[in-house]
């Protein structure tokens, strides 16, 4: 059984992570032969306070260049 663990930012509808849940799991059927039954999501929405890229948090502004 496939579980797939998917942190994103918050933010996204419930019908954009339905069609994002169900072609995730659509491919995976696909690359890995199994059921759709075998197959969990968890979808993990992160503030942006709580996600760094390059020392630097994402809610905070861009630096100038």
């Amino acid at each position: 059984m496939p579980t797939i663990n998917v942190q994103m930012f918050e933010g996204r509808t419930l019908e954009q992570k339905r069609a994002f849940v169900q072609a995730v799991t659509e491919a995976t059927c696909k690359s890995l032969g199994c059921a759709p039954g075998s197959v969990d999501i968890i979808i993990q929405d992160v503030s942006r306070d709580n996600w760094a890229t390059g020392g630097r948090l994402w809610s905070e502004p861009a630096p100038e260049a």
